[in-house]
């Protein structure tokens, strides 16, 4: 036994320590991973705090940045249960720590029991001269002018007098206040193991990983010449374009140069002819690898332009990183240990049988040189970022090592807090997750095979009301260069018109891959297939921009939209209501006072006019039932008067398919006359 700790074998090291704290939220896989907030978010704490007895508890949310020494605190408040909640803002990128702590405060049961004592006469000397006590040690934590007024109190508590006068020490808001500030924390519990124990985190993003519009565009197709190739010099020229219809992110697949051995030709064929020009994804040549330029493309003068050209336009480029090597690439000489090799002396191409990817080798992450592959695969992200480069649209990481992903994006966020990584992994459910846990900004979803309304609401409710909402930011895509849906192929322009509305207003983060999908490309490559005909993939084609039948003008409209009103900026209000038709789907996103409603209301079938009765939660979004309201349609700029909870939808989708509705509620001025907000 130690005589000054009464510490002996096998008993806790301090068993003075009353409080549990149980249940702390947001809080993933126990601590193992960071939840994701934006600059300027909340963050609402929660946590199950309780002891024995009767002694009153107070508790604290404490959080610092990480580089921080000091941390700053906030007061939890009690709910119900022994539930507690408290919140707060985080207001710089990179990560933040947080924990909760909790004791027994003694002061404020004294206070508490003393208020009883004095509304039933039963106050005595003795227990002025606890609370004297109580408030002396607080004076010796305190100092400055703090302490003074402490030492005041407890000459105050001390006195003859002040037993004429308990009401007003029950009633002065200042002892407790002060107490508040340096009362005792003796054996105060941490939701960490001890009051410096392990800490929650936060990592903190930039806006753009909130809420973001991709434009998907091929470089070598965009020469206004047909036949030719384009060059970054081209996309340059058509940023004015992708600008107009209000996209803030321009994507590109990969701009390196491409292997000539085994090159696919087109429609995906084995055997290519001398003029194809190969897929992206084949990275490496003669010419370089995953920091060179493909020749045709243009200069690095080229490059910085258009990173340049595009951020004036309130443009971010976002580049494809596809961790894999063409035959030709000079990895393969170089570092022939990064690569499987067969018994017959081949490297091991890609395949998921019986699909064989001959142009593709993909890297050997169990090789024993795997440390000299994680530092020369993070050196490639470290190389377009210095270029200006500050998003990236990672292909296929489910193949990679989860441990790979979490040290590569954990040190690129610790150098470059501000770059964004989207995950293309359409995969299982679970290793989607465990990559957003491991620090993908965003995440591409199921949403593209989600058509019917059923699937839509359970999808959609899954992401913003479960767990994943803490981590897991989705991307809605109708469509990418690997998926054209059986939706699309069949339904026509409001198939097209209606998946890209949905997409646009369920999810604060969407994306096109065009012009084919303004220009409603839909022929597959065969029946039964996802596969575009004559895929950018493997050819080159000309876009006609002008097209009398291009969807531009819509996507314009839809992203407009989306400027305007913040709450489709934000995932976190999305609310799914009520329509007695099957093919028709309501969902609203609201501020929490009402001030901002959009309603959407889409027709899921593409052929046929579909109507029904929605209805709406009058209350929650703070309209009158008795009183009529205005709703405003953003997209057509309709305008219908609305009584009630149930009011009558009509949508043909041979005109619209979709209503994006403002509602606008009717509320009574100062002057007592009616209008509308």
């Amino acid at each position: 036994m130690n005589p000054d700790t009464d510490e002996e074998p096998g008993l806790p090291p301090d068993g003075r320590s009353r409080v549990v704290i149980e249940g702390v939220a947001p809080a993933i896989d126990g601590g193992r991973y960071p939840v994701k907030r934006v600059v300027g978010d909340a963050l609402r704490v929660e946590a199950d705090i309780f002891c024995d007895g009767h002694d009153a508890l107070t508790a604290v949310v404490q959080y610092r940045f990480h580089t921080d020494e000091a941390w700053r605190e906030v007061p939890l408040e009690p709910l119900v249960n022994d539930r507690w909640r408290a919140e707060f803002t985080v207001d710089q990128i990179g990560n933040y720590e947080y924990r909760v702590l909790a004791w027994v405060d003694h002061f404020v049961s004294w206070h508490r029991d003393l208020r009883k004592r004095v509304a039933a006469g039963q106050a005595a000397r003795v227990d002025l001269q606890i609370g004297a006590q109580l408030v002396e040690r607080a004076a010796s934590n305190a100092g400055g002018q703090d302490q003074h007024r402490l030492l005041n109190w407890v000459r105050r508590l001390r006195s003859d007098e002040v037993l004429g006068h308990l009401d007003q020490v029950c009633e002065d808001p200042e002892l407790g206040q002060l107490m508040g500030r340096h009362a005792s924390r003796d054996f105060a519990t941490s939701s960490g193991a001890t009051s410096s124990g392990p800490a929650l985190r936060v990592h903190v993003d930039r806006e753009r990983a909130r809420c973001s519009a991709w434009y998907e565009m091929f470089p070598r197709s965009c020469s206004d010449t047909p036949g030719a190739h384009g060059t970054l010099r081209d996309v340059i020229a058509r940023l004015p374009y992708v600008a107009e219809m209000g996209f803030d992110v321009l994507y590109l697949p990969p701009i390196h140069p491409i292997g000539i051995t085994f090159r696919k030709g087109k429609n995906n064929q084995t055997i290519a002819q001398p003029d194809d020009v190969g897929s992206p994804w084949a990275i490496g040549g003669a010419e370089g690898g995953h920091k060179e330029l493909h020749p045709q493309l243009g200069t690095w003068e080229d490059f910085d332009r258009l990173v340049s050209a595009a951020g004036e336009l309130g443009i971010e480029l976002a580049l494809d990183i596809a961790f894999q090597c063409s035959p030709d690439h000079p990895y393969v000489a170089a570092q022939p240990g990064w690569f499987r090799q067969r018994p017959d002396g081949t490297v091991q191409y890609a395949e998921n049988p019986p699909k064989k990817y001959q142009d593709i080798y993909p890297f050997d992450f169990e090789t024993p040189q795997w440390s000299s592959l994680w530092r020369e695969l993070k050196s490639v992200f470290d190389f377009w970022i210095a270029r200006g480069v500050k998003i990236f649209r990672v292909d296929n990481p489910h193949t990679k090592p989860f441990g790979f992903w979490e040290w590569c994006l954990g040190e690129i966020h610790r150098e470059h807090p501000d770059v964004l990584f989207l995950s293309e992994a359409f995969t299982r459910p679970k290793i989607m997750y465990r990559l957003a846990k491991l620090g993908f900004t965003q995440s591409y979803t199921y949403f593209a095979w989600r058509n019917t309304k059923t699937e839509l609401t359970e999808y959609a409710t899954e992401l913003t009301t479960s767990e994943a909402r803490e981590f897991f930011r989705p991307n809605f895509w109708p469509n990418t260069p690997d998926i054209l849906t059986e939706h699309l192929q069949l339904g026509g322009r409001a198939a097209f018109m209606a998946r890209v509305a949905l997409a646009a207003t369920l999810s604060a983060n969407y994306g096109v891959y065009g012009p084919p999908y303004e220009h409603q490309w839909c022929v597959p490559r065969e029946p039964g297939s996802e596969e575009y005909l004559h895929s950018e993939k493997y050819e080159l084609h000309h876009h006609d921009l002008g097209r009398p039948d291009s969807l531009k003008e819509f996507l314009s409209r839809l992203n407009r939209i989306r400027r305007e009103f913040a709450v489709l900026r934000t995932n976190e209000t999305l609310r799914f209501h009520p329509v007695d038709n099957e093919q028709l789907i309501c969902y609203s996103k609201a501020t929490a006072d009402g001030n901002q409603i959009i309603l959407v209301i889409a027709n899921l079938d593409p052929h046929h006019r579909q109507a029904g009765w929605v209805e709406l939660p009058l209350e929650e979004l703070h309209l009158e039932a008795d009183h009529p309201f205005q709703v405003h349609d953003v997209l057509s700029d309709a305008r219908y008067l609305w009584h009630g909870s149930r009011n009558y939808v009509e949508l043909d989708p041979a005109i619209v398919p979709v209503h994006i509705l403002h509602v606008k509620r009717r509320v009574r001025s100062e002057r007592d006359f009616e209008y509308y907000l």
